[in-house]
C-alpha cells in the first residue's frame, strides 16, 4: 500500500516517475532495476510500479529471476564460481524473445512475464499477456546492463547499498551465511566485480540510488557509485 511507504521513499519514487514520464510519456517502454544482490531491487521495483500506477500509467512487472538457466547449466563452472554466476545463471535469449521484444512490439502481440521455474528446474510457458499501446515494463535483477541486454532498456536504475546492509538482507531473507568470506557470498560479490568491470552499470545507469536506508533512499551521481568492498 502506498500509504505504508515512508515519505522520503515516496518522494524519491515520485521524482523518478516524473523524470521518466518527461521522456517516455507514450508507447511501450522498458525500465530496469539493476544492482548487486541484497540491494533491495525487488521491493524497489514493486514500489516504483505502484508509483507509476498512481500516476496513471499501465505497468507490468517481471524479474530476471524468472528467466534462469537450468541448474546443470548454471553450475557447470562450479557451484560457487563467481564467473559461472555472472556468465551462466540467466537465459537472456529467452528473456528477450519471450518478454522484452514482444512487449516492445505492442499491438496485440503477447508476451510472457516468466520463462523458467527455478524450484522445479524446468522451463515454463506462463500465460501470454497483452497490454495497452502505452505501457511500462519494469524488470528487476542482477546484471541487467550486460552486453546481451544492451538496447533492451529505455531507462535503468542502479540500486546499491552498504555491503554490510546487503549481506544482512541476504542473511535475513535468503538464509545466507553471515560471513562475507563464505564461498556462497563471494560467488555473488566477485561476480558483481566482474560485471562492473565489463559493463560499468554503476556509472552509466540513467539514475543511481543508494538504498542503504530503504525508508530514505538517496539519489546519487556517477562519480559516487561503485560496488563497495565486502565487509571484513
Amino acid at each position: 500500500m502506498w500509504s505504508k511507504i515512508a515519505p522520503a521513499r515516496r518522494e524519491l519514487l515520485e521524482s523518478l516517475v516524473a523524470e521518466y514520464a518527461h521522456h517516455y510519456a507514450k508507447g511501450r517502454t522498458t525500465l530496469a532495476i539493476d544492482g548487486p544482490d541484497g540491494a533491495g531491487k525487488t521491493r524497489f521495483a514493486d514500489d516504483l510500479a505502484l508509483a507509476f500506477d498512481r500516476a496513471g500509467f499501465a505497468v507490468f512487472r517481471a524479474s530476471v529471476d524468472d528467466f534462469h538457466q537450468p541448474r546443470e547449466h548454471r553450475y557447470r563452472a562450479g557451484r560457487y564460481s563467481p564467473d559461472g554466476y555472472y556468465r551462466d545463471a540467466f537465459n537472456y535469449s529467452v528473456l528477450r524473445r519471450a518478454l522484452i521484444e514482444p512487449f516492445r512490439m505492442g499491438g496485440s502481440t503477447g508476451f510472457q512475464l516468466a520463462g523458467f521455474d527455478r524450484e522445479r528446474d524446468v522451463p515454463v510457458e506462463s500465460a501470454w499477456v497483452t497490454g495497452p499501446a502505452d505501457a511500462i515494463l519494469i524488470v528487476d535483477g542482477v546484471f541487467l546492463n550486460r552486453f546481451e541486454l544492451r538496447g533492451a532498456w529505455n531507462f535503468s536504475i542502479w540500486l546499491d547499498a552498504d555491503p554490510k546492509v546487503r549481506l544482512g538482507r541476504m542473511v535475513e531473507h535468503d538464509g545466507a551465511d553471515p560471513s562475507p568470506k563464505a564461498e556462497s557470498n563471494l560467488r555473488y560479490s566477485e561476480a558483481q566485480r566482474l560485471y562492473v568491470r565489463d559493463a560499468h552499470p554503476n556509472t552509466t545507469a540513467s539514475a543511481i540510488v543508494d538504498n542503504t536506508d530503504p525508508d530514505a533512499p538517496v539519489r546519487r551521481f556517477a562519480d559516487y557509485c561503485s560496488v563497495k568492498p565486502a565487509p571484513q
